[in-house]
């Protein structure tokens, strides 16, 4: 009898490949083939609509599916991971079950209660999918509905009243799925019960992440730095791992681009140490208590400060390519959920819960940037050891010259370039100075100094006892000066009377000198006579007094930036800047001193999205 059931079952297995994940493809993956049992479902009629507006949220479970559910027999107590289902628990929302009579058009029989219902969540849908909100299941419904998008349900109901569950930021209300609960995961699960799960428990933190509250009642990581791991056990079968690796890092890169947080891979520790866990499967997959639809619709789902599943029937592509599905685009969206973003109905956002076919080059607009900042303590902060405008000379197609300017913030070796126009950084930064800046100390200067007059100009850079020249023409140091005394040059003779090493300087074209600063020490230096000016060195109080008093940096600055954009100097010490009286403001206001600072600012405030990412990222 045993034999028999063994060969019975064996004949199941033979007959029925298409229920086994294959385990292996050819290297160039020409032998794969998606059968049609892994398309996902279309939707076609007012059934399957209201199945979809039901798992999106768009619709609440009523008591009539809550009855067939404890009335169909199904139970969940033998799930191998019936113990982490508070860690791993999605959502709310019950779909409808199939078992619901429907007419021979394939419309379902609904009370009048639900068929108000079901327009109702039709018209919602439709008015965040930017459709004409008629409340019928038209084509272009249809279709929306059938497009590829995130499994993350765009509304749900919220278990745990003490999370907030609407935003307004920047005027645009973020969608009201703040919808985790803060129950931890039962950590005192027994050794029999572990090993009855298997490995593939271990896919699931047992000690999920800490659940916090930001000050305004917003889920967030309580961390800045975040470690993330692709699992071994849910590589994707489209990518090489070292494909998929290098675009999970530039995903994650891209939001510690605009956020305080930091993300580092994690290949070394404990799976349960890991704050993101990422994986790919088909259907039933990583032991999820979520079944992926197949090819089409659902692409991937996360949870908030939890994990990311990936539909490996999914059609994913890497960031250069112009077909399928962006694996890049798609992992920053979820890992935006990851970190506590909703879905956000907005054109040009990250976060729009349909795919939306894009060019290699898409980034996060202004309005996600500000998004992710609200959740996480708002911009990013930090001091900088030089900010300065970069002039230099171009010719056009035309053979005109032209005087542009680049604005640039550096710091322990790396550098960002400011793009004012845009109130951002340029896509992409921080750069090592290395790359951008030839010939220059690698861990970063003391100064900038930009000597512009109608007899003369010439750029420099201090560190420690020493200074370079650089030639903005060539985009490198000079080698030598026009003497022959080789760069880099002791301070103390280029700059006779002035102490090293400097804290900040720059070049005040009113008056043709530049100021150096050392600690509470100001030191005017004469260009055209090449020597210490009268009176000086001053304390910086006497230079620069403050407006409001008290206000004021009291030395050792970090930096002294003169701003083209703004037409004014700008004094910057640790997360503060201080900005300087310009001379037509005393003409308007002439009961302020010369020189005299403003109240201070906040750096973050006034220059954005200037912020670090993680060591191991530098280099992407």
């Amino acid at each position: 009898t045993m034999l028999t059931i063994i060969q019975l079952m064996l004949l199941v297995f033979l007959t029925n490949p298409n229920h086994a994940e294959k385990l292996f493809h050819n290297r160039d993956h020409s032998d794969m083939q998606i059968p049609t049992s892994h398309q996902a479902p279309v939707i076609t009629d007012e059934y399957e609509a209201e199945l979809f507006l039901s798992r999106y949220g768009f619709i609440k479970p009523t008591q009539r599916e809550e009855i067939q559910m404890k009335q169909s027999g199904i139970s969940f107590s033998d799930d191998f991971l019936d113990d982490f289902q508070t860690a791993i628990q999605e959502g709310t929302s019950v779909p409808l079950s199939r078992d619901i009579p429907k007419t021979s058009h394939g419309e379902v029989h609904k009370s009048e209660s639900e068929s108000q219902a079901f327009v109702s969540a039709l018209k919602e849908f439709q008015m965040a999918s930017g459709l004409p909100v008629t409340g019928v299941f038209d084509d272009a419904t249809k279709d929306a509905m059938n497009k590829p998008r995130c499994g993350v349900p765009d509304k749900e109901t919220d278990p745990n009243p003490h999370v907030v569950t609407e935003s307004h930021i920047g005027g645009s209300e973020l969608e009201n799925s703040w919808n985790e609960t803060f129950d931890e995961a039962d950590g005192n699960n027994t050794e029999s019960s572990i090993n009855r799960r298997g490995h593939l428990a271990d896919l699931v933190s047992k000690k999920r992440q800490k659940r916090d509250l930001t000050e305004s009642g917003y889920m967030a990581f309580s961390k800045d730095v975040l470690r993330w791991r692709l699992i071994g056990e849910g590589y994707s079968s489209q990518l090489t791992v070292d494909e998929q690796r290098y675009i999970f890092r530039l995903a994650f890169r891209m939001w510690s681009e605009v956020s305080p947080l930091e993300f580092v891979e994690d290949t070394w520790s404990p799976l349960e140490d890991v704050d993101i866990k990422l994986g790919f499967g088909t259907g039933r997959h990583l032991g999820c208590n979520q079944k992926f639809d197949g090819t089409g619709q659902e692409f991937a789902h996360a949870w908030f400060l939890g994990d990311i599943h990936f539909d490996d029937d999914e059609h994913f592509t890497g960031p250069s390519s112009h077909t399928g599905i962006s694996l890049l685009k798609v992992a920053v969206h979820e890992i935006g959920h990851v970190l506590g973003l909703p879905h956000i109905y907005r054109p040009g956002s990250i976060m729009q819960p349909s795919y939306l076919p894009h060019e290699s080059s898409f980034e996060m607009d202004w309005m996600d940037r500000k998004a992710i900042q609200h959740l996480y303590a708002g911009g990013c902060k930090g001091r900088f050891s030089t900010v300065f405008d970069w002039i230099r000379k171009e010719k056009t197609p035309y053979g005109d010259v032209k005087i542009r300017f680049n604005t640039y913030f550096m710091r322990d070796g790396w550098y960002w370039l400011y793009e004012n126009r845009n109130n951002r950084t340029r896509y992409g930064d921080p750069v090592a100075l290395q790359i951008g800046w030839h010939g220059i100390p690698s861990d970063g200067v003391d100064a900038y100094v930009h000597v512009w007059s109608r007899r003369r100009e010439a750029v420099y850079f201090f560190k420690g006892l020493q200074f370079w020249r650089y030639d903005s023409e060539n985009d490198r140091v000079f080698r030598h000066d026009s003497e022959g005394r080789r760069y880099p040059r002791l301070i103390s003779e280029g700059f006779p009377g002035i102490p090293s090493p400097i804290d900040s300087a720059f070049y005040d074209r009113r008056d043709s000198h530049i100021y150096f600063f050392r600690r509470a020490q100001v030191y005017a230096f004469s260009v055209e006579t090449n020597s210490l000016a009268s009176g000086f060195p001053k304390h910086i109080r006497d230079v620069f007094p403050p407006v409001e008093s008290g206000d004021h940096p009291d030395g050792s600055i970090d930096a002294a930036y003169f701003s083209y954009s703004h037409n004014a100097l700008f004094l910057l010490k640790g997360t503060r800047f201080w900005r300087v009286v310009g001379s037509r403001e005393r003409w308007r206001r002439p009961f302020l001193p010369r020189n005299g600072l403003m109240p201070h600012k906040e750096v973050d405030q006034q220059w954005f999205d200037i912020c670090d990412v993680h060591p191991t990222s530098l280099k992407l």
